[in-house]
């Protein structure tokens, strides 16, 4: 066979191939529902942002949209079912940041992050706030890295062991020889309650949680996780701001898909996702809650996901920080 054959034949066998996705993405989404699987359960920001997104992308696609929580281990359950899913875009998942963590925390955990999952989009990324009991003395954050010297330390909490804001303030009072003192609540609930009550003098949460207790002035702000302000919460100055260089520690939510999924139909959900994201309505009920919206390609969304997940490990491992 001639070079010129060997080229030709070599192309037809790649259009032969590519054919069948490309009538998939075509097609796609006309078999049946599509499946969001918020990994945490009813009432919190997973399943809120899911419940935002579904009936937008549902008016776009054509197609019903279906929420379905399925909550436990940080979101790994809910996780694990996305991951086993039939990659053929009908089942997707609603991440939080514990994302990024849970393959360093949980060691035997059922699937395999980085191989068994593609991320589609990152839905958006909030602060957390490191907040006071309104009674305390702290006027800013920099009170707080005063009062922990000449061996004094403060106790805060978070919304667990393992959590974002544990593994937060461990990096932050490692890096600024800080001496405070990790208490883990089972969730935001009964976190918020200590914090108004003045049982624990600092936590830390997202906007989503301190927010209602902010505006009620039971709990004062001190300083935010991220790089960048808050539109929320526009008088609370960033760590960096305060002298912390380069400290950017946001809560993020994000779409997966199993690995498997085809490319086109990844890019196809990105796009209307990306779509959704622009819609006044969307855009406001994300930022009611904290949110500020993020647009990019798949590639971009799990490029952010891989750097959550490189940074977190390390800091789980040097601190030697485990699970509940």
């Amino acid at each position: 066979m001639n070079r010129r054959l060997c080229i030709a034949s070599l192309a037809t066998l790649c259009a032969a191939t590519l054919l069948p996705l490309a009538a998939q993405a075509q097609a796609w989404p006309t078999k049946g529902p599509i499946k969001l699987v918020a990994v945490f359960p009813p009432g919190g920001s997973v399943d809120q942002v899911a419940r935002i997104l579904a009936p937008v992308l549902q008016q776009q696609l054509g197609q019903t949209v279906v929420v379905e929580n399925k909550g436990g281990a940080s979101g790994a359950i809910g996780t694990g079912e996305v991951a086993r899913a039939a990659p053929d875009g009908y089942t997707f998942g609603v991440v939080f940041d514990t994302h990024g963590v849970n393959p360093s925390l949980q060691p035997k955990i059922a699937f395999d992050t980085r191989k068994d999952l593609a991320t589609v989009a990152l839905v958006g990324t909030s602060p957390m706030v490191i907040s006071t009991h309104a009674e305390q003395p702290f006027k800013g954050f920099n009170d707080v890295a005063a009062a922990t010297k000449g061996g004094k330390s403060l106790t805060y909490g978070t919304i667990g062991n393992g959590s974002l804001g544990h593994l937060a303030v461990t990096l932050l009072a490692k890096s600024a020889g800080l001496d405070l003192v990790h208490v883990p609540y089972k969730g935001g609930g009964p976190l918020m309650q200590d914090a108004i009550a003045g049982h624990v003098p600092l936590s830390i949460g997202s906007v989503f949680v301190a927010k209602p207790h902010i505006d009620s002035k039971r709990i004062r702000p001190l300083a935010v996780t991220t790089a960048q302000r808050n539109a929320a919460l526009p008088e609370v100055p960033t760590l960096a701001e305060l002298g912390y260089r380069n400290f950017d520690a946001p809560a993020w939510w994000a779409v997966i898909a199993p690995a498997k999924t085809p490319p086109e139909l990844v890019q196809r959900l990105n796009a209307e996702i990306n779509k959704a994201l622009q819609t006044p309505d969307v855009a406001a009920k994300l930022a009611a809650q904290g949110i500020v919206v993020s647009l990019g390609t798949p590639a971009q969304a799990q490029a952010f996901v891989e750097r959550q997940l490189d940074t977190w490990d390390k800091v789980v491992k040097d601190n030697k920080i485990t699970a509940d």
